[in-house]
């Protein structure tokens, strides 16, 4: 990699972070770079495929056994919905952590491969941690999965889960996906 384009990647991930402005850079003249330059750099955004097509690779996965259901897709997140019920929950009726663990790295499955060129890499989730803050006994869960990190190489999402009933935060975590050559 060049100095020049070394230059510009290093600043545009300073800009990504809003650690440094990007006309506090042009105005001291470290480079110049153009907004396209700096979104391709610190953030890709996730395609936008209709939700039926998502969801009917669902059938015969762990998704459509939970019933896992994406319901909405923006730049930047995805939003899935998973009922509580016999299939969820544990032994004291509450809403498995595994079942929450399974949401999050769905959600962030998902977004990994809208992001990516599916004919040449695949999403694979390599790290997952999971904080149950609360308990749902029934009705269903909405997760909120964002992206944290877009690299060439690895993606980190943040997902919370909330009691639909009431928007309470039940779980909150995280999902590191490594992003492999297919071979």
């Amino acid at each position: 990699m060049g100095a020049r384009k070394l230059l510009t990647y290093y600043f545009s991930l300073l800009i990504s972070i809003n650690f440094i402005d990007v006309n506090v850079c042009e105005c001291i003249g470290l480079f110049q770079i153009s907004m396209a330059q700096i979104e391709s750099v610190s953030m890709r955004k996730i395609k936008s495929v209709p939700l039926e097509e998502i969801n009917k690779y669902a059938t015969n996965t762990l998704l459509g056994h939970l019933d896992i259901k994406c319901v909405e897709i923006g730049e930047d997140y995805i939003v899935a919905t998973m009922p509580v019920d016999h299939r969820t929950h544990q032994p004291m009726g509450l809403l498995h952590g595994g079942a929450s663990a399974a949401l999050i790295e769905s959600i962030g499955s998902i977004g990994s491969t809208l992001l990516i060129d599916i004919t040449k890499e695949a999403p694979v989730g390599i790290e997952i941690n999971a904080n149950h803050i609360g308990g749902v006994k029934s009705g269903s869960v909405k997760a909120i999965g964002k992206i944290v990190h877009a690299g060439s190489r690895t993606h980190l999402w943040q997902v919370d889960i909330f009691d639909e009933s009431n928007d309470k935060l039940i779980c909150t975590g995280r999902l590191t996906v490594m992003i492999v050559p297919i071979t």
